[in-house]
């Protein structure tokens, strides 16, 4: 493992901090951040979620090394900076979902090189909440397992539901994968949407955080999802849904104002995983734990306390 850039003026992380260069079995270099803690109680392997990149966590790090736990964390293909597959660089783009159990595979080798604290942890966020469950239910040697807004489903109206579909399934025969999913565009997000309109969180600070980060180091940035990755993602959220639980205890949490992850494939999965909790935060939207310093120490309290009993 090479070093690599991690940006520490924006990402407000534990001291030791470091960034790594990784590279796939099938050829694609990634980017892992590590922050350590004194505690070494273990070590959350952090998976973000669609358009996120490692320094956005370094405040989680700090939370969580505050509470005896290093982590570690993953700018996936396609984003942060990871090797992106498009020409377009703010395109979201894969062609399988199993193309980030490739990066899953890269990053716990370089755990088990880097000799991380035991027991580890999974905590995933969002499309990483995809991804992480797929990886648990395969087996990955974690003690635990909690999801932050898994993308199980994705909200959208009931009536566009089958033209999401069929949409994003016609693409790729008519050369069409590359292009953005309907209601999305090429420019970020973050540096569109306003405080007062944004999905994400509902603090204030926190928010201009989020935009700041992304002005110092725009190369972080990312788009909408292309054609092709939605139709990857439908697929994996309906495959997932139709799985056993993995057998590990598991904590998450969504907000009550969620509204980019669908509810109900969360419910349905939660009621039917033994012994498995879900929290729901009053008000909470998409990050929770990008929101208010209350939401954070709350749900810090909640994981570390879920870890130490792990």
């Amino acid at each position: 493992m090479e070093a690599a850039p991690l940006f520490g003026d924006i990402a407000d992380g534990p001291r030791g901090g470091r960034a790594m260069w990784l590279t796939t079995r099938d050829g694609v270099r990634l980017r892992i951040g590590h922050w350590p803690s004194d505690g070494a109680k273990g070590t959350v392997l952090l998976f973000p979620g669609r358009t996120e990149f490692i320094e956005k966590y370094g405040i989680s790090a700090a939370d969580f090394a505050a509470q005896g736990y290093g982590t570690l964390v993953i700018d996936w293909r396609g984003q942060g900076l990871a090797d992106r597959a498009l020409n377009d660089a703010m395109s979201g783009h894969v062609t399988h979902f199993s193309e980030y159990q490739a990066d899953v595979a890269a990053m716990l080798e370089a755990a088990e090189a880097l000799d991380l604290p035991r027991p580890w942890h999974l905590l995933a966020h969002s499309m990483g909440g995809c991804i992480g469950l797929r990886a648990a239910i395969e087996g990955m040697p974690v003690a635990s397992c909690a999801f932050s807004a898994p993308m199980w489903g994705i909200a959208m109206k009931p009536a566009l539901r089958p033209v999401a579909w069929s949409l994003s399934w016609a693409s790729r025969p008519l050369g069409l994968g590359r292009v953005y999913a309907p209601g999305t565009v090429r420019g970020c997000y973050l540096l569109q949407a306003p405080f007062e309109a944004n999905a994400l969180t509902r603090d204030r600070e926190m928010h201009a955080r989020m935009v700041s980060q992304l002005r110092t180091y725009p190369q972080l940035a990312l788009g909408g999802p292309s054609l092709t990755w939605l139709f990857a993602a439908l697929r994996e959220c309906r495959a997932l849904a139709r799985m056993a639980p993995p057998d590990l205890p598991c904590l998450t949490f969504v907000g009550t104002d969620e509204d980019i992850v669908s509810r109900a494939p969360i419910d349905a999965r939660m009621a039917h995983w033994p012994g498995a909790r879900l929290e729901a935060v009053e008000g909470g939207r998409h990050e929770l734990l990008m929101d208010t310093p209350e939401t954070r120490r709350h749900l810090t309290g909640l994981l570390a306390t879920f870890w130490d009993r792990a």
